[in-house]
C-alpha cells in the first residue's frame, strides 16, 4: 500500500520538529499532534480557545490530505491539567463533532511550550 506523507499544508505553520502533519495509508490518515499555533509560534489560551486551534489545524490537515471532517473516527487528546480543562473541551466537542468520533483523553506530564491542549485524529473514508 503506498503512502502518502502530507508535510506541507496551507494555513498550517511549518513545524519545528521533524515531523509530517499527516500520513495517509490507502482510506486512513494518521494526522499528528498539533497544537495551539500560528505564524508566529504557539499562543496561550483557555483550554477551550488552544482546543479550538489544534482542531483548526486538524480539520485544515485532513482537508490537504482529502478528508472531511465527518472522516474523522478517532481523536486523542493530551490535557496539561484534564480536571480543569475536560468540562470546556467536551463543550467544544460537542459543538465539533455530530455523530461523534471515539477517543482518549489523558492527562501528560509536559506538552510541547507548555500548551494545555494537544490533538490528534485519525480519519477513514466510506
Amino acid at each position: 500500500m503506498a503512502k502518502r506523507f502530507i508535510v506541507e499544508v496551507p494555513g498550517v505553520p511549518s513545524s519545528p520538529s521533524p515531523i509530517s502533519n499527516a500520513v495517509v495509508c490507502g482510506d486512513i490518515c494518521y494526522i499528528s499532534g498539533q497544537l495551539a499555533v500560528y505564524d508566529d509560534g504557539y499562543r496561550q489560551g483557555t483550554s477551550g480557545e488552544e482546543a479550538r486551534r489544534a482542531f483548526e489545524l486538524v480539520f485544515l490537515i485532513a482537508k490537504e490530505a482529502g478528508f472531511g471532517r465527518d472522516d474523522i473516527v478517532y481523536v486523542d487528546i493530551a490535557f496539561q491539567n484534564l480536571q480543569r480543562d475536560i468540562a470546556e473541551v467536551n463543550c467544544l466537542y460537542g459543538e465539533l463533532f455530530d455523530p461523534r468520533p471515539a477517543r482518549t483523553i489523558y492527562e501528560a506530564a509536559a506538552l510541547p511550550f507548555g500548551a494545555k491542549i494537544k490533538v490528534q485524529a485519525i480519519a477513514q473514508r466510506g
